[in-house]
């Protein structure tokens, strides 16, 4: 199976580099944008099957696509939980002084929300036991970075820590080959750098 992984595309600057999980925050200006380019890209592809996070940033970045009408909106594609600390950025957490960053396992533990365990596993049932137990060849995935990043980390058996450096911009996507275990490297339209 091939699986296109599609971030969703430029929320509001406010919101870049937050802890931002389950937050319905919408597209910015720009990620609408983004959004119809990339659209432009995937009505080329040929997808018999298409997933997509249920959040409002993940919906709107598939919407200007044809695939948008047959693809099937899901949590088990959401960014992980953070709870009472969704929509603050690594500063504004250690100002509160709850927590202190010794490493990286550690941080995201600590942090309020939804279990590190329970994320993973979810990541992990979708991409590599519900998906594979479909009958699909070419399959596009519009999701998450961190949720890429798992996805990465347990394919290529690396520290999730590791993966979590890999850059993932929005409006980027990535290919990921089941059948011999390859990710390419991440590509964008040339609207996502602006």
């Amino acid at each position: 199976m091939k699986i296109t992984l599609l971030r969703h595309t430029d929320v509001d600057e406010k919101y870049h580099r937050c802890y931002n999980g389950h937050i319905d925050i919408e597209l910015s200006e720009l990620g609408h944008m983004q959004a119809k380019e990339m659209a432009k890209f995937l009505d080329t592809q040929e997808f018999d099957g298409v997933f997509c996070s249920d959040l409002q940033r993940a919906k709107q970045t598939l919407q200007y696509s044809k695939y948008y009408e047959s693809a099937v909106f899901t949590q088990k594609l959401r960014e992980k939980s953070w709870g009472k600390h969704e929509g603050l950025c690594f500063d504004e957490i250690i100002a509160q002084g709850e927590i202190k960053y010794l490493e990286f396992i550690q941080w995201v533990v600590a942090l309020d929300g939804e279990p590190y365990e329970e994320y993973v596993k979810r990541v992990r049932e979708f991409f590599l036991e519900y998906l594979p137990s479909l009958d699909k060849e070419n399959v596009l995935v519009v999701t998450h970075a961190g949720v890429i990043r798992v996805l990465i980390s347990l394919v290529k058996q690396i520290p999730l820590e590791e993966a979590f450096c890999i850059n993932v911009p929005y409006s980027s996507y990535i290919l990921y080959d089941s059948s011999i275990k390859e990710f390419s490297e991440v590509k964008y339209n040339d609207i996502a750098k602006n």
